[in-house]
């Protein structure tokens, strides 16, 4: 491919790749400069290349910058140990005189009247007969180098718009757990943490999953995705009810153990607007679709309500509440049940109240009836944790406003009746 040949290729690059004209031929000229120095250049000299394209030839031009003695530093004998001195922060930097690199001011004037300090002189190079191979070589490399870039730049720019969302893909390949999905100008990877416990995967197979993360890397766009993340439910809401999209409904808070059960808690802008309703949809169409895209996660969807007395009562559905005592100072909820309600209040291996607290933000200690605490009462059984902790924020913020994930409060099973 010689110089003539890549200027007829400059056109068709712009069009289907987008990467301006000016902008390759500049890298070309850069390549070549430093193709010329590396063969037939010295130490220090600046080299500049100046292509034609349509002749096929380049000029090649050493540059010099003028200097007197106030910007250039002394001499240093032979054996003498150059002294490193702290430069003041907006003082001149003064530079050792490089004849390949420097031309002292008087010498410049004789060469070209008006200069001033700092100006460039340049100073043509002669041309070599076996650059020719060299330069055309160059100049392919510089090609396929830019042409690498502008992809990645192009995939960044497509998939860095979709963060935030859910996107398909095939399965590629599985490595060590992760899942290699093909997202088609790129590969998307599905970390194993970040996937339903109960969910397998097949090469071939397609999968729907929230894209969290786009970083650029030196080897390209890393694409991270998960199906475990509260926004990805949040995001199912917003597919199947338009109450969402639109703002009359908002979801305030999602907390999830993926794969198992989830709490949302929903909120209406409009009076008579059902939040509840609009989630669950008519006969639990809208949530079983998404109930079955999680592998049958369940989803317990409340209403979201300023006061936290109702809150928490509506978070530990579907257990029946007695009476619910607050201290707002340690932000704790002591919650009274009937014996009967115990183990709907605390749930299988603590899961209810444990996704209650996080959802509401408060710790909560469920006890039994006449103030008998379920932990004195199964001490006779393997230890399981009565009291949940309030999530820290930062570990809910995203459960919650800054990612405004979606969480369920009505058994499916009640709706599908």
């Amino acid at each position: 491919m010689d110089l003539k040949t890549i200027n007829a290729v400059l056109d068709e690059l712009e069009q289907e790749k987008g990467i301006p004209r000016e902008k390759i031929i500049e890298a070309i000229e850069m390549a070549l400069a430093s193709a010329y120095k590396k063969e037939y250049g010295k130490k220090g000299q600046i080299i500049r290349a100046k292509s034609d394209l349509n002749s096929g030839k380049t000029e090649f031009s050493q540059v010099k910058i003028v200097v007197d003695e106030s910007m250039l530093k002394p001499e240093i004998e032979e054996g003498e140990e150059e002294e490193i001195v702290e430069e003041t922060e907006g003082e001149d930097t003064k530079v050792r005189f490089n004849p390949e690199q420097h031309i002292m001011i008087e010498d410049a004037q004789r060469i070209k009247k008006g200069v001033a300090l700092n100006d460039e002189i340049i100073f043509p190079l002669e041309e070599k007969d076996d650059f020719g191979r060299i330069a055309a070589q160059t100049a392919k490399q510089t090609i396929i180098q830019k042409i690498r870039e502008a992809e990645k730049s192009s995939v960044f720019k497509e998939f860095g718009s979709k963060e935030g969302d859910i996107i398909s893909g095939t399965v590629q390949r599985i490595e060590r757990g992760n899942i290699f999905v093909d997202l088609g100008r790129a590969t998307g990877i599905l970390p194993y943490e970040e996937q339903i416990r109960s969910e397998r995967y097949k090469q071939g197979e397609r999968v729907r999953a929230y894209l969290y993360s786009v970083e650029e890397s030196p080897k390209g766009v890393f694409l991270k995705l998960s199906r475990t993340h509260p926004q990805f439910l949040y995001k199912l809401f917003e597919i199947e009810a338009p109450e969402i999209a639109s703002g009359i409904v908002e979801i305030k808070g999602i907390v999830r153990e993926a794969g198992s059960r989830s709490k949302v808690a929903a909120y209406s802008n409009d009076e008579h607007i059902d939040p509840i309703g609009s989630l669950v949809g008519q006969r639990g169409v809208r949530v079983s679709t998404i109930m079955s895209e999680l592998g049958g996660e369940k989803i317990d969807i409340i209403e979201w309500s300023e006061d936290p007395q109702k809150y928490i009562e509506d978070a530990l559905s579907p257990a029946k509440i007695m009476s619910i005592i607050l201290n707002e100072d340690e932000k704790t909820a002591t919650v009274e049940v009937s014996e009967d309600q115990q183990s709907l209040a605390i749930g299988k291996g603590g899961q209810n109240v444990r996704l209650a607290a996080k959802l509401t933000g408060w710790k909560i200690d469920i006890k039994g009836v006449g103030g008998v605490d379920l932990e004195k009462r199964e001490r006779k059984q393997p230890e399981e944790t009565k009291k949940v902790e309030e999530t820290p924020k930062s570990e809910d913020a995203e459960t919650t406003n800054t990612e405004k994930v979606a969480e369920t409060t009505q058994e499916i099973e009640k709706t599908e009746e």
